[in-house]
């Protein structure tokens, strides 16, 4: 018997994917975005995904279409952070934050025993404080206990090969035992070239017009961990899944001025003119961004150069940067690759954070047996429009500011 979690702002599942590997069955995942729901579906399918803008969904609402009953042991969710971000305006007025509040209100409504909040570290900031004192005020009116502070967690000190530092806010029903935060993995950090040098085959003339690439050497360490996650010390789910072929492998194409540019480019260094960080291989990865959504002007976000390679890197190499194993595959475009990536949870560290939780729950998590088939390779290469349709919604009642009503799949 494993514990249930609901995964709200699930975007592609990397939140999910790290609470699966630390035991919970993650039952139902909403987001807003057709295309992220779209990709969870093919990575979850065993899970219910709601293609909704939760500011219209209610928790009787989500039981009913999930048919979830009884007692949630977990609600977790990373709501939209472009407005509390150090990279973005700091804009205390952006629309967006107000879905902080809507996750207190389903938390409320939906009364798991506990919940976990994830956000950019510029949410604990002084600009953003009335938000942070209201968010822990609405949270304890709920009738939650939290720790005496949120804590701000770098990825990098939980095996991810990136600086990555976001906040967690964790709570639990009154009467419940505390929750606590992971404990660091130690001094040792996983590099860049670690990460990816297995896939350093790869470059602009080979595979410009392919997503998918044979490994033609043995898979590193770490690839090799990831991948086999649920037979070793994790508790996910495995997939049925061709382990001699990496998908998500296309190469952006560059004009040879950039490409000569990115060569000068030292490692370790910004390039000038398109201002892309170049991957030092002994190093960990910046931060990796999202850009922006259709609402919001769809922009790409500065890629990252790779460290041997006068390219940018891959969808694929992005995904090792960020833990995901090769199993975990995203949208076929490379926009929506990158923006799936730099939107989730790293499942490394999603994972560390609610292990505790298993283990304060009293649960001894199994490892599960048999195979998880994955979804329909189409999901992966649905348009906009395609995704809309697959989740049976039409564009034209859509309510403003390009949210999405919508739910279950139409299997």
């Amino acid at each position: 018997m494993r514990p249930l979690a609901v995964d709200l702002f699930c975007g592609a599942g990397g939140l999910s994917l790290g609470l699966e590997q630390a035991g919970f069955d993650v039952v139902a995942a909403v987001d807003a975005d057709p295309i992220h729901c779209a990709t969870h579906c093919f990575n979850f399918p065993d899970s219910t995904t709601l293609c909704r803008d939760i500011r219209f969904l209610t928790g009787e609402k989500l039981r009913e279409l999930t048919g979830i009953e009884g007692d949630l042991d977990l609600v977790a969710g990373g709501p939209p952070c472009q407005g509390f971000s150090f990279l973005g305006k700091q804009d205390p007025e952006d629309p967006r934050n107000d879905l902080l509040f809507h996750f207190v209100r389903l938390v409320s409504e939906l009364k798991p025993k506990y919940f976990l909040l994830e956000n950019v570290s510029g949410l604990a900031s002084r600009a953003h404080s009335g938000t942070m004192e209201r968010l822990l005020s609405e949270l304890r009116a709920a009738e939650y206990t939290l720790p005496s502070r949120a804590e701000v967690l770098n990825a990098a000190d939980f095996g991810v090969p990136q600086d990555r530092r976001r906040i967690f806010v964790l709570g639990w029903r009154h009467g419940l035992a505390p929750w606590a935060y992971p404990a660091k993995r130690g001094k040792k950090v996983v590099t860049v070239w670690e990460a990816i040098s297995d896939l350093a085959t790869l470059d602009s003339s080979s595979c410009r017009d392919r997503s998918e690439w044979p490994i033609e050497v043995e898979r590193s360490s770490y690839a090799t961990k990831l991948w086999d996650q649920a037979r070793r010390d994790g508790y996910g789910y495995r997939r049925s899944y061709d382990k001699e072929t990496v998908f998500n492998c296309r190469v952006s194409s560059h004009t040879h001025a950039a490409v000569a540019r990115f060569r000068k480019t030292r490692v370790g260094t910004v390039e000038p003119v398109s201002h892309f960080y170049r991957l030092h291989p002994d190093g960990v990865a910046r931060t990796l961004l999202a850009g922006t959504g259709r609402e919001y002007g769809s922009f790409t976000s500065p890629r990252p150069i790779h460290p041997k390679q006068a390219r940018c890197i891959t969808v694929r190499e992005g995904a090792r940067l960020h833990s995901f194993p090769d199993w975990f595959r995203f949208n076929e475009t490379v926009w929506h690759g990158f923006r799936q990536i730099g939107n989730s949870v790293p499942p490394a560290l999603a994972r560390a954070v609610a292990s505790n939780l298993v283990r304060v729950l009293g649960y001894e998590p199994s490892k599960p047996s048999g195979l998880v088939r994955l979804g329909d390779d189409g999901l992966l290469e649905l348009s906009r429009r395609g995704a809309l349709a697959y989740f049976g919604i039409d564009p034209l009642t859509l309510p403003a500011q390009g949210a999405v009503v919508g739910c279950v799949p139409k299997h």
